[in-house]
């Protein structure tokens, strides 16, 4: 059997429109490429689609724990396999790694899953969850020790995963990097975008796209703001809370921020990926000041829009930002508290504004690297590569 003619079932939570964040967008992209590759099915959560191939499914009404009604959906999403006749599963996060596991038991198929992230790292996730959590982590746990073959974004996301999970074979685990689109992300001139949200395009500004969470470490680049030279503009486009109290505590910081050195700019919708490149492209400086990052996807988005990126040497951050070539890496230790808040807060926040101001203050060295992370994205993270080594795995199980 050719390759083209494998039915491959992906699972996901996120599929667009509902795309929230970075393992969303990995399989928007991921499967846009390897709808040329295999014959494809697409199962995910939420409204159904309008898509061929792509169904979606709801959770059991009578549920109320995020995490029970992720598993019922995955007792769905099995189901929807049979029915689209797959000869090889592919999940993605724990909300679809039970599903993945099930249907390799249920139907006797390989089971493929890519680690965008992994629960252990994420103990913050039990102010989300609550009990929940024990839950993500069993399906996750489950999930992946008993995968055919498992995807890590980043070699560092590959040593995390073996060192958390020492019953995984180490030959099971490959690492292929996520991707990005650079035809779609590049340089936008327009200024339309900005103007509607309030920001000035002839200043300078430092962005922020993130949701609103503890891995995204929003809170530390608040608290370097009022280090960061005032005359440039902090955007914070951060939406997506994961709890009413996080959202609460963000808010209080912002208005904090706002009154200390003014030119604040928060956006709290998440934005259409149209009004995200223009903000990208017009940022002096990007700033990815995560405390837990696999890969990054933001990091390549803004690389490819010719902007530079100042990102926490963490995780595989490094593997994408190259530092002082397409922009400036944090020095970043966590403390063992479970929850990797640096051992140094306010120095971790020192360290976010002083590279900040460096290049608010050198803004030829800025376009620099912004034009170096452009071409290093070219070169290095295209889906394209990014499917094909993923069907080379899917017929390595065969």
């Amino acid at each position: 059997m050719s390759t083209r003619e494998l039915r491959v079932a992906l699972l996901t939570r996120e599929y667009p429109p509902e795309v929230y964040g970075g393992a969303g967008v990995h399989v928007e992209y991921l499967a846009r490429e390897l709808r040329q590759l295999v014959e494809l099915s697409v199962h995910c959560w939420g409204a159904p689609r309008e898509t061929p191939g792509v169904h979606a499914y709801r959770a059991w009404d009578v549920l109320r724990s995020r995490a029970e009604q992720a598993m019922s959906i995955d007792l769905a999403m099995v189901e929807g396999i049979a029915a689209a006749d797959a000869q090889l599963v592919h999940s993605h996060t724990w909300y679809a790694n039970l599903a993945g596991h099930l249907a390799k038991l249920a139907h006797d198929v390989p089971h493929v899953a890519t680690v965008h992230s992994l629960e252990p790292l994420r103990t913050w996730k039990a102010e989300q969850l609550g009990g929940g959590y024990a839950l993500s982590s069993f399906c996750e746990r489950t999930a992946l020790e008993h995968a055919d073959a498992i995807i890590a974004v980043s070699d560092e996301m590959r040593r995390d995963t073996l060192a958390c999970y020492p019953a995984i074979d180490p030959a099971c685990v490959s690492v292929i990097h996520n991707g990005i689109d650079t035809d779609e992300y590049r340089p936008d001139a327009g200024t339309d975008v900005l103007v509607r949200h309030g920001v000035d395009p002839a200043r300078p500004s430092v962005v922020f796209v993130g949701r609103i969470t503890r891995q995204k470490g929003l809170s530390y680049l608040i608290a370097a703001g009022a280090e960061i030279d005032p005359a440039a503009q902090i955007v914070l486009c951060a939406g997506a809370p994961d709890t009413p109290e996080i959202a609460a505590e963000v808010a209080a910081a912002v208005d904090e921020l706002q009154r200390a050195r003014g030119n604040v700019v928060w956006i709290a919708e998440m934005l259409e990926k149209r009004d995200v490149i223009q903000l990208l492209s017009h940022a002096t400086v990007f700033v990815c000041p995560s405390i837990y990052e696999p890969l990054g996807i933001v990091n390549l988005e803004a690389m490819a829009c010719e902007t530079a990126v100042v990102a926490t040497h963490t995780g595989g951050i490094p593997e994408v930002v190259e530092d002082g070539v397409t922009g400036l890496l944090i020095p970043f230790e966590p403390s063992d508290d479970g929850l990797r808040t640096p051992v140094d807060p306010s120095g971790f926040a020192r360290a976010i504004a002083e590279r900040v101001n460096g290049l608010l203050a050198d803004p030829a060295t800025a376009e620099r690297l912004g034009k170096a992370g452009r071409l290093r994205a070219i070169e290095r993270f295209g889906w394209d590569v990014a499917a094909a080594r993923t069907v080379e795995l899917y017929a390595s199980l065969r």
